[in-house]
């Protein structure tokens, strides 16, 4: 998403004005195109960006333009329950990163994270609730009934003709029946989700279903995990032990280094998952990263914050941040520029060169690899704890 250098309206502006006219503020961002209005939501910090979103005359056409990050963000800031009201906007993109982003903890499923989009998804619509079911990989969906509910079959009269369906379960069709693994568990949303998929997608109500009852646990776990790999590679976030090469060890001799092969600051065009950043405001403590980007063209800069945010979500999966988590990027960008300047400056230094010409010889990954070299204990993410078992 680009920032177009029309006027932009600043959030709380509009938010100031909304007390006094609500209906001139609707009117001045109405004016904008749908994509500087989704610009708008964008900039808008988290505590008011609900607030804003009701400021948009036409929501539904602008939700579906905000990054997939983004939209997963908001829905966060707003929380669940009272964001339950956007889901039937967003696209099938945005539904599925919230849960790949918010509903797992590491690389594996986050229980109640899970829990808790699942009984957002089964709170809104029949079509919206089909629609998720279907975008959503099935792995995922068995692993959350899975944790909820028994399934049994029927049996045909002449193989048991005393069975009897277990105590409290329940049937839509008459063959599989399904009852509470807690008898406390509140099954709204499973009996909302079959509903819905009795509904609207019979067999893929069928797929499920069969699949609680026969599929192993194991197996859905890893295709699951596998499939959400591959999506939040096209985001941008690597799997982790690729992520985790920018943090490779570079022998001192190496450091400053300059590559063999010319080097060029060219912009990635590929989509982000969150919004472009803008370029922060110039401080006494500022870092050498954010100095020399300065004095570099607007092609040059803006290829600079494109790769830096591909490195602070290589940071952030290293890390094992929480990627549905709001605070996370900032957190990683931090320590991208902050080792990033501490490589650009000592591989200028090293090799006589000016900040800027130092950032247009050597890539971003690789001045952070030397930022860390050059004080790893500082650098390096904590180690994983050992599994108890």
């Amino acid at each position: 998403m680009e920032r177009s250098p029309a006027f932009v309206p600043e959030a709380r502006r509009l938010l100031t004005l909304a007390r006094s006219d609500r209906r001139a503020a609707e009117r001045e961002l109405a004016a904008l195109s749908p994509e500087l209005q989704a610009n708008v939501v964008c900039d808008a910090p988290l505590s008011i960006r609900r607030r804003i979103i009701e400021l948009l005359s036409d929501p539904e056409a602008i939700i579906p333009l905000l990054p997939e990050a983004e939209f997963c963000y908001t829905c966060r800031a707003i929380g669940l329950e009272d964001a339950i009201w956007l889901l039937p906007m967003a696209t099938e993109e945005q539904l599925v990163a919230c849960l790949d982003l918010d509903g797992w903890s590491g690389l594996e499923v986050d229980p109640a994270r899970l829990d808790a989009w699942m009984a957002a998804i089964a709170s809104t619509d029949v079509e919206t609730i089909v629609r998720t079911a279907r975008a959503l990989d099935p792995e995922l969906i068995v692993i959350y009934l899975r944790s909820h509910v028994d399934v049994s079959l029927k049996p045909s009269e002449q193989d048991d003709p005393d069975w009897s369906p277990p105590e409290r379960s329940q049937t839509l069709e008459g063959q599989f029946y399904f009852v509470a693994k807690d008898a406390n568990d509140d099954l709204a949303p499973i009996l909302a989700l079959f509903h819905a998929l009795f509904q609207g997608d019979y067999w893929l109500y069928f797929r499920m279903i069969q699949a609680v009852r026969e599929e192993l646990t194991m197996e859905n776990e890893e295709w699951a995990l596998r499939w959400r790999t591959g999506r939040l590679e096209d985001l941008g976030f690597p799997p982790w032990d690729s992520a985790m090469r920018i943090y490779g060890f570079l022998r001192p001799d190496r450091l400053a280094e300059l590559p063999k092969k010319p080097f060029t600051l060219e912009r990635d065009d590929s989509s982000l998952p969150v919004r472009h950043p803008d370029l922060p405001g110039i401080r006494e403590d500022e870092h050498a990263l954010f100095r020399a980007t300065r004095e570099l063209a607007g092609p040059e800069r803006s290829a600079v914050f494109y790769a830096l945010i591909a490195l602070a979500n290589r940071i952030a999966v290293a890390d094992r941040m929480e990627l549905g988590d709001a605070e996370s990027l900032p957190v990683a960008m931090e320590k991208a520029a902050r080792f990033t300047s501490v490589g650009l400056e000592f591989v200028a230094t090293e090799n006589g060169l000016s900040l800027e010409e130092g950032l247009r010889r050597v890539s971003i990954e690789r001045l952070f690899r030397v930022g860390t070299n050059l004080d790893r204990e500082a650098a390096l993410p904590d180690p994983i704890p050992a599994d108890p078992q």
